[in-house]
């Protein structure tokens, strides 16, 4: 390896790590922005009453079904 050799760094690497230089407080904002819609307790009541309230679906969904 030359002395003056230097790892690759792609485009995209490159534009974030500018994009981190011109704006330190974009990390703080992603996370905040994350736990508006991700990072929430789950009320697990409210999800079983969701599983228990669901109706089968059939293989056909158009198909009406004969008696």
């Amino acid at each position: 390896m030359p002395l003056l050799w230097k790892p690759y760094r792609s485009d995209v690497t490159q534009f974030i790590g500018e994009l981190k230089a011109r704006k330190p407080t974009l990390e703080t904002e992603q996370r905040a922005g994350r736990a508006l819609l991700w990072d929430r307790a789950l009320d697990r009541d409210a999800q079983a009453a969701w599983r228990e309230a669901k109706v089968p679906q059939q293989a056909y969904v158009y198909q009406t079904k004969r008696k």
